[in-house]
């Protein structure tokens, strides 16, 4: 079976490894199957064109309902989508989107959710079957880049400290774009950094949004104790991970954040924002710390340095929590056996 998979591919992006790791499990199974970046096409006409090219696909794949799920409504050959998060909770507050979701969705042969909660909000919001939406968490693997250098991490982020092991430091990784909110705790932690020089906030991702990727850096160039970092390879990232105090989460939208499964499986705790993508994985103080506030973020940042058991308990559950419920073993089998619906 040869198939097409749209999704968007900016590098280093949750999306594009989610992808590629979907793309494995089904040339596996002993399919060919092509990635695309959804951006490439302008229209459906374009895809139903490629599509239709000798040799044709006999089917197609999307992440995103509407990014990409739409640029597969004028195919003829059989089709499945994956939610990717702010599809559904933030495009169906927009009654077009919503429109051209419904369509998608109607014509799919399966659909996939992260999260019993996606699934919910697509029965609530869109025209669907709920025998069609499947419920797949992600399937988490990391890996540590064996050459890194945490000390020049730091100074290349802009970070200068003599005592580079004494500093408590704040990973915020994300794509630099609005939904992602990383600006949400600047403020406050400007103010923790001046009350203790040892706390900084480093954020890093790729640079989605030009224009907003502007306003950050002028943001953390004028803020003390909070740095921009370039992006890395995901193993380098991982080792940039290993290495944090924390992993931090102020998105204000989520699917289902890989970084914070990773950080989990990397065994690092999580200060995650408490929004529905992230309180369906983060249990507060059993496998991370939830804040709804940049206030309430500095009291959990305070009770995760000063209270050892605690830190050591949600680190303990978070390695338990990916083991039990992220398998990339079931997430495999999950999507070979939905790839035969399309035969």
């Amino acid at each position: 079976m040869k198939l097409l998979f749209l999704a968007c591919l900016s590098p280093n992006t949750g999306n594009n490894t989610t992808a590629e790791r979907i793309r494995s499990y089904i040339e596996a199974a002993g399919h060919t199957c092509e990635l695309r970046d959804a951006a490439e096409f302008q229209s459906p006409a374009e895809v139903a064109d490629l599509v239709s090219r000798y040799p044709p696909f006999d089917g197609a794949l999307a992440i995103h309902l509407f990014k990409a799920g739409r640029l597969l409504l004028d195919v003829h050959v059989p089709f499945g989508v994956i939610f990717g998060g702010t599809d559904i909770n933030e495009d169906v507050k927009v009654k077009q989107k919503c429109v051209v979701m419904d369509q998608v969705l109607l014509k799919a042969r399966f659909a996939v959710a992260f999260t019993n909660t996606l699934k919910e909000e697509a029965e609530l919001y869109l025209l669907s079957q709920s025998s069609k939406i499947y419920v797949q968490p992600q399937g988490i693997q990391t890996k540590v880049a064996e050459k890194f250098c945490w000390t020049e991490f730091l100074k290349s982020s802009g970070v200068s400290s003599e005592h580079v092991d004494e500093l408590r430091v704040f990973l915020l990784v994300c794509g630099l774009r609005r939904v992602k909110d990383p600006l949400y705790l600047v403020k406050v932690f400007s103010e923790l950094h001046y009350e203790n020089p040892q706390n900084v906030l480093v954020i890093i991702g790729p640079k989605m949004d030009p224009a907003f990727t502007v306003e950050v850096e002028a943001v953390v160039k004028s803020t003390a104790g909070v740095f921009l970092a370039r992006e890395r390879s995901q193993q380098e990232l991982h080792a940039a991970m290993k290495r944090c105090f924390a992993i931090v989460n102020s998105s204000a939208s989520e699917g289902m954040s890989a970084t914070i499964l990773e950080a989990m499986d990397l065994e690092v705790p999580v200060l995650a924002r408490d929004i529905p993508g992230n309180s369906a994985v983060v249990q507060h103080e059993f496998n991370g710390l939830l804040f709804s506030s940049p206030q309430e973020f500095v009291r959990q940042s305070q009770r995760l340095w000063s209270d050892l058991e605690l830190r050591e308990k949600v680190v303990r559950n978070g390695k338990r929590y990916v083991e039990e419920h992220h398998s990339v073993k079931r997430e495999r089998e999950t999507y070979q056996r939905l790839v035969d619906i399309l035969l």
